[in-house]
């Protein structure tokens, strides 16, 4: 083999891994391990002992890896290599099912329904059985169409997917059960198949049909599967049947990094895999190639307090390296600030921004960071999940919070106004129109002979924005907080699908509103100078959920909110669910390469609860503490926790653009006086008409008159 110089590429468990060829190998590729050289080399070492490539099936969990990887092994083979039966799982049955799925009822010329197309056929069902329209609630044909998905690739029950992933939707169970049914018929009447239906047919076929299954062995002597942990029921045993009577597969993937059970992916498969294929040959790939020690040791420490995982050790290639550093926060907020200056120092140290990441559990996580690094004009871009001002939901409050301000705000009245039952982008602009007119809009709006059937619906919206207006005294959390009450009806019925996940999202934009002096700061953090997210990721830092980052790797790495609640997730209660908590949380560390923070607050916002304290999270507990460097917020004194419960202001902790505040006197104010309301933002004091009361003219609110014993005031000194 001296073409390929193995010894040359590969260390010693690599090499093994590649030269066994007969029998089933499992390979327990750590992370950074050098996955892909291996299976890259295996197949170059195939063909170079003489095995016909043809005979050869690579199956792999995307069309892109399969590519790559038969590129590669060309560059050592040559173009040999693309006669490699490699791809997907999905693509593969396709072919198969080419050939042999008139077996099984298949037409020849049957049709495969992409995404759109199933969502089409969805939207045609409920509509001829009436299940959706005027003022009913019912899934989107998106969400149908990803249900019906789920159903194929876990075998679920309709019942059970939606005690288990949409309770919300317990209510309308027999009517998703015969949707489903009428999907199935529609496609077996017109001879179509989707996505998930080419491995349930080419299943069908190997399970009905044993002169295949030994064709097809015949045809796939050598079967290697990539990511075998992330495979289904299905894909597992398509695997099993295709190599009848040879076993010669070799599976790769690393039972620590299964976090997609979501998807349907059971890593039962991985640790059952010696079961399933007798004589199973275990090869263990622990050196890293990618992280330097101290953070391998803190990857060890968290995957060893799992249970049932093959035994290994991940040992640094590169040496050297510092500890990780683990930072006690209080809060969300201050974790945020505390972020936000060490991606400042990375970037002032020379690290690029492209290779600093941020990972959290949830996409709503990082709400608070996105606020602090638009505040810095520290540009990013976001991975999983949307970006908090691209959330509809999101801009509905945030209109809410403008037209509070300023009523003749046109784009954020109009928006607002479309938010009411039945009224239109038309009706709004009358409104709106009438609005500019009036001296008084507020009042317009509370009393207007409006004529439409949302005439009532308009008024107490009106009469709402007015009482929170008049309230001289209420802080800008409240007001949100009254704003998010009116806005809920509306978000439960328009986004049926996934309104806990958004309700969530705005209730950590509610928990965010301590953060700021104002709603005029909070408004200009959250709205102007939007990052472009249409841009590549150059000269930005990743803000990325843990599983949009699996396979990737950063120089820098933050992780965020470890406590109990946040990570592990409070819905993780099986240990099922909490050990993939743990696998995500290994992946996670093990996206580092040289300086890795983890940061817990000590305090998290819950609705209903407001701010209360939290444990760190378990994972943390079970990594030994001489693994981090500590660092801890200098505030946390005996008095914190009550300055916390009371709602914490960090207003003054972040890079101030213009002012610091202290707080106002009721009889201190003067004409000429600087001043700032929690709603209105800054203004200028006018005329002192009292002792208690003063006329201010606010830069975007116009002239209030103010008690200065109840509102919430205070002097700004530049």
């Amino acid at each position: 083999m001296s073409l390929l110089n193995l010894e040359a590429h590969l260390n010693p468990q690599q090499l093994e891994a590649v030269t066994t060829i007969l029998g089933p190998v499992l390979v327990i590729a750590g992370a950074g391990s050098g996955k892909t050289r291996t299976i890259v080399y295996r197949l170059a070492y195939l063909m170079d002992q003489g095995i016909d490539p043809s005979s050869i099936l690579l199956l792999t969990f995307t069309k892109k890896a399969a590519s790559s990887m038969l590129q590669r092994t060309s560059e050592l083979v040559g173009m040999e290599s693309n006669r490699v039966r490699g791809g997907t799982f999905h693509g593969f049955a396709h072919r198969m099912l080419r050939i042999y799925g008139h077996l099984v009822g298949l037409p020849l010329n049957f049709v495969i329904l992409d995404r759109t197309d199933v969502q089409n056929i969805f939207g045609m069902l409920v509509k001829e059985m009436d299940l959706a329209g005027k003022g009913k609630r019912f899934p989107s044909k998106a969400t149908l169409a990803a249900m019906a998905s789920k159903l194929a690739n876990t075998g679920m029950s309709v019942r059970e997917l939606i005690r288990n992933e949409f309770s919300h939707m317990e209510s309308e169970t027999l009517s998703i059960e015969a949707v489903m049914r009428g999907y199935t018929q529609y496609k077996q009447a017109n001879g179509l198949v989707d996505y998930d239906d080419l491995l349930l047919y080419w299943l069908q076929v190997l399970r009905e049909h044993s002169t295949v299954r030994e064709a097809v062995g015949r045809e796939c002597q050598f079967i290697m599967v990539d990511e075998y942990q992330d495979t289904n029921g299905l894909q597992a045993e398509m695997v099993r049947l295709v190599a009848t009577g040879h076993d010669n597969v070799m599976a790769v993937g690393d039972d620590a990094q299964s976090i997609y059970a979501f998807r349907g992916a059971n890593y039962r498969n991985i640790l059952d895999f010696p079961n399933h294929f007798p004589g199973t040959k275990i090869i263990v790939l622990e050196k890293n190639y990618r992280s330097t020690q101290p953070n391998l040791d803190c990857a060890n420490a968290i995957i060893a307090s799992g249970e049932q995982y093959f035994t290994k050790r991940l040992c640094a290639h590169r040496p050297g390296g510092v500890r990780p550093l683990l930072y006690g926060a209080v809060d969300e907020g201050d974790q945020a600030i505390f972020v936000a200056n060490r991606i400042e120092e990375c970037l002032q140290n020379g690290i690029p921004a492209h290779e600093i990441a941020v990972l959290f559990r949830a996409a709503f996580h990082s709400f608070h960071l996105e606020a602090e690094l638009k505040a810095r004009s520290i540009p990013f871009v976001k991975r999983g999940g949307q970006a908090l001002v691209e959330a509809s939901h999101i801009k509905d409050l945030l209109s809410l919070l403008r037209m509070l301000i300023n009523p003749l705000d046109r784009l954020a009245t109009t928006r607002v106004l479309c938010l009411v039952k039945g009224l239109g982008p038309k009706a709004a602009d009358r409104i709106l129109a009438e609005m500019l007119r009036s001296e008084d809009p507020w009042q317009y709006m509370a009393v207007g002979a409006f004529k439409g059937a949302w005439a009532d619906a308009v008024r107490d919206l009106g009469r709402l924005l007015q009482d929170i207006r008049s309230k001289e005294d209420m802080g800008l959390f409240t007001a949100i907080k009254l704003l998010l009450e009116w806005y809920r009806p509306y978000l439960e019925m328009h986004y049926y699908d996934d309104y806990p996940k958004r309700l969530q999202e705005l209730q950590q934009l509610l928990a965010m509103s301590n953060r700021y002096a104002d709603a005029m700061d909070m408004l200009t953090d959250l709205t102007l100078e939007a990052p472009d997210m249409t841009q590549d990721d150059a000269g930005r830092v990743c803000l990325s959920t843990i599983h949009s980052a699996k396979g990737l790797e950063w120089q820098a790495v933050f992780l965020l909110s470890l406590c109990e609640g946040r990570f592990p997730s409070h819905f993780a209660e099986s240990d099922q669910e909490l050990d993939e908590e743990r696998r995500l949380f290994y992946v996670a560390v093990t996206r580092a390469k040289d300086l890795l923070c983890l940061s817990c607050p000590a305090f998290i916002y819950v609705p209903g609860g407001g701010n209360i304290p939290v444990n760190p999270s378990r994972f943390l507990k079970e990594i030994p503490g001489e693994l981090f460097s500590v660092l801890r917020y200098e505030g946390l004194t005996s008095g914190v926790k009550e300055r916390i419960s009371t709602g914490p202001k960090f207003a003054e902790s972040r890079p101030a653009a213009t002012a610091v505040l202290r707080e106002g006197v009721a009889n201190a104010y003067g004409v000429g006086m600087k001043v700032r309301h929690s709603i209105f933002g800054a203004g200028l004091v006018k005329r002192c008409l009292g002792p208690n009361k003063i006329v201010v003219a606010f830069d975007t609110a116009g002239e209030k008159t103010l008690n200065t014993t109840v509102a919430k005031l205070t002097i700004i000194d530049y």
